[in-house]
């Protein structure tokens, strides 16, 4: 559905505006429907988007189910006190970063 908003993009980009479909499942996609790149998505019919739309909702994992994944990893996280789950409760930088002269977002005031 993502791809809808962009009705002036090529198939191939116009794919990958979608949350979890990156160049390489769009192109699968793309091959297992027979449909050109370079066709642009107003020229496509309305049965290759429902066919499409439902290829990609059955096969991959995608925006709101992406988005409940990862915000149930946190969750998990923080539930077990792991330092990661800590520095996400915190609002903390998480991967390493520094803080001493950087991270301006997290300082308190």
């Amino acid at each position: 559905q993502g791809a809808r908003l962009v009705p002036d993009e090529q198939v191939r980009i116009a794919s990958t505006k979608m949350d979890g479909i990156g160049p390489k499942k769009a192109i699968q996609v793309r091959y297992r429907l027979g449909i050109s790149g370079n066709i642009k998505m107003n020229e496509l019919t309305k049965y290759q988007i429902e066919k499409m739309e439902q290829m990609i909702g059955q096969d991959h994992v995608v925006h709101w189910e992406l988005k409940k994944g990862e915000r149930a990893d946190i969750e998990r996280l923080i539930s077990i006190s792991r330092y990661r789950g800590i520095r996400h409760k915190d609002g903390s930088p998480v991967r390493g970063q520094r803080t001493h002269t950087n991270a301006r977002t997290f300082r308190k005031q």
